[in-house]
């Protein structure tokens, strides 16, 4: 069984072996440019897996892309990529329930199957660990989603009520707006006001700071350039309307701090409040492309963060590379039943 993750910039397909070994493919994909391919993006992740006859258990948060007038057509637009993509198999597709259903079903109802990801991820984590917390930091948000007595306890559902809750931070790793974080940066020890721009984005900042590498950074950047340092302290300086000879390295290596301060904070923030649902010291399971971000979090919030390398099946799958695409790996485990 595969699963696949449909985002709005990155298409996931991951297979869960036997014996519990993951395979993951990850493209970068983004769906506003170029709609009318995606059945293409979605053939060529599926296909690196080389699993002609395999079933799909897929979900999709492109929906929301700007492209789309509306979530219904998103998620439509989906289903019909995907089965043009994959004509000849099996497709099952996630519900914000927790349910897989046929394509025909999800067509009738497509905003149950919007933004789904997070529930596929969390089902899974909850047949290992009864109480926990799933911190999903990806290159856009991050899932803050509680786990009680083996059941997924989520009060929000859609986007917005995940929002409303505190289960859903528009916070990522790798595409979240500098300018959408903070209002002010320290440059010489004072605080400046940063421009509304959108000159760099959060992947700048981690560059820096050597918390994520370039083959991790599967986004473009605002000017269209690179991921070396130069490029990264250009974007970072144009965020107070300055270019890196104008700046002491300090200054830009402050700004990368803050940053990374401000995702911290807001991640902690909505963790401390979901937290308070599940039972006391229940560990964090800190996944996705950011979960530098997420195990700073919960050690702010004094949370214990699950092993990332756990030896029990299934929780194994998340070790590695499985944790980088969450929602596809546990869909591949998931749809098998």
């Amino acid at each position: 069984m595969i699963g696949l993750d449909i985002g709005g910039a990155n298409t996931k397909a991951a297979v869960v072996d036997g014996d519990g070994r993951v395979r993951i493919v990850s493209e970068p994909f983004e769906v506003w440019r170029r709609p009318e391919a995606m059945a293409d993006a979605i053939a060529t992740v599926v296909g690196r897996l080389e699993l002609d006859r395999a079933p799909v258990a897929l979900t999709t948060t492109a929906e929301l892309v700007d492209v789309f007038a509306s979530k219904r057509e998103g998620v439509l637009h989906v289903l019909d990529a995907t089965s043009e993509a994959l004509p000849e198999r099996r497709l099952r597709v996630m519900t914000i329930e927790g349910a897989l259903i046929s394509v025909e079903e999800a067509r009738a109802a497509p905003l149950r199957c919007a933004a789904a990801n997070w529930m596929a991820s969390a089902l899974l984590i909850a047949r290992s660990l009864p109480d926990a917390v799933l911190l999903d930091c990806g290159s856009t948000t991050t899932d803050v989603v509680p786990i009680q007595a083996g059941e997924v306890i989520a009060l929000g559902h859609t986007d917005v009520d995940r929002l409303l809750h505190g289960e859903l931070v528009y916070t990522g790793a790798l595409r979240t707006n500098i300018a959408t974080m903070l209002s002010h940066v320290p440059i010489g020890g004072r605080p400046c006001p940063v421009s509304s721009e959108l000159f760099a984005i959060s992947a700048d900042a981690h560059l820096l700071r050597g918390s994520l590498t370039a083959e991790q950074c599967t986004c473009s950047f605002p000017d269209g350039r690179g991921t070396s340092l130069p490029e990264v302290r250009s974007r970072l300086a144009r965020v107070v309307c300055a270019d890196p000879e104008q700046l002491a390295d300090a200054d830009l290596e402050a700004i990368a701090a803050a940053v990374e301060e401000a995702q911290v904070a807001s991640i902690a923030a909505a963790l401390g409040r979901v937290a308070r649902r599940v039972t006391t010291g229940a560990p964090v399971v800190a996944v996705g492309v950011g979960a530098f971000l997420a195990r700073a979090a919960a050690d702010r919030c004094s949370l214990p963060v699950y092993p990332e390398a756990a030896s029990s099946h299934p929780m194994s799958v998340f070790g590695g590379g499985g944790g980088l695409g969450a929602a596809a790996t546990a869909l591949s485990v998931l749809g098998h039943e």
